[in-house]
């Protein structure tokens, strides 16, 4: 794992496509802006591990799954 100090306004690259910048430090919470190509996801840790448990349902369940996007679900199941 690398580990990176930066203020804000400053940013972090990922290859050439990915750029990080640290945009606001407040109590406790950092705001990062993150430019990525459209075709690269970019999630919350929470979101990922849902839809990786979704895909893992959906991969061994024959029932009908809800076809609605998990963004527009709500919070249900999302534990902090």
């Amino acid at each position: 794992m690398l580990v990176l100090t930066r203020k804000p306004g400053e940013s972090i690259r990922i290859g050439e496509d990915i750029s990080i910048r640290v945009i606001g430090v407040q109590r406790r919470q950092v705001r990062f802006a993150i430019d990525a190509p459209r075709e690269i996801p970019v999630h919350r840790e929470e979101i990922y591990e849902l839809i990786q448990k979704e895909n893992r349902e959906a991969a061994t369940s024959t029932t009908e799954l809800d076809p609605t996007p998990i963004w527009k679900r709500g919070n249900e199941g999302v534990t902090k």
